[in-house]
């Protein structure tokens, strides 16, 4: 389970956590989100959504020596609301529409309307998300297999 972040001690990692959240959501549930709103705010593109591959690097173990894993396709947008706000996203995959729709609620969870996109959209997608990593991790424990080594009597000392 994730820790939560106070904003005070971390105030970046507080933005990547909710990021993290948008990144990892579906399409429907941000259009779900977003067809829920009672205001939608406009907003103007500053970069509009581009399609494109990145580097996915990994460590051995996750501490041995960096290696390229292979190439990824990412989506990235950036947006800004009418109040100048600022919102970005990169997401997995080609669906520009996510990341348009994720690059907005970035940018909503940097203004007022905070706390009200924090339990209306944020947390219940974070809740969906950590209860299929933890399905995910059950069905992995059952398939575990304890291996031991009995001791055979005719090894000569």
């Amino acid at each position: 389970m994730t820790r939560p972040v106070t904003e005070r001690a971390e105030p970046n990692a507080v933005r990547a956590r909710w990021m993290g959240v948008l990144a990892r959501a579906t399409r429907d549930e941000l259009e779900s989100a977003w067809n829920t709103l009672a205001e939608r705010p406009s907003y103007d593109m500053l970069r509009r959504p581009e399609t494109g591959l990145v580097m996915v690097r990994g460590r051995a173990g996750g501490t041995g020596n960096p290696f390229n894993l292979g190439e990824m396709t990412v989506t990235r947008c950036a947006v800004r609301l009418s109040d100048g706000t600022t919102g970005a996203s990169y997401a997995a995959g080609r669906d520009q529409r996510k990341a348009e729709l994720a690059a907005v609620f970035d940018a909503l969870m940097q203004t007022g309307e905070r706390l009200r996109i924090e339990g209306g959209v944020i947390a219940p997608i974070a809740k969906r998300q950590q209860a299929d990593r933890d399905l995910k991790s059950r069905k992995a424990a059952a398939t575990k297999v304890e291996f031991f080594t009995m001791v055979r009597g005719d090894n000569p000392k």
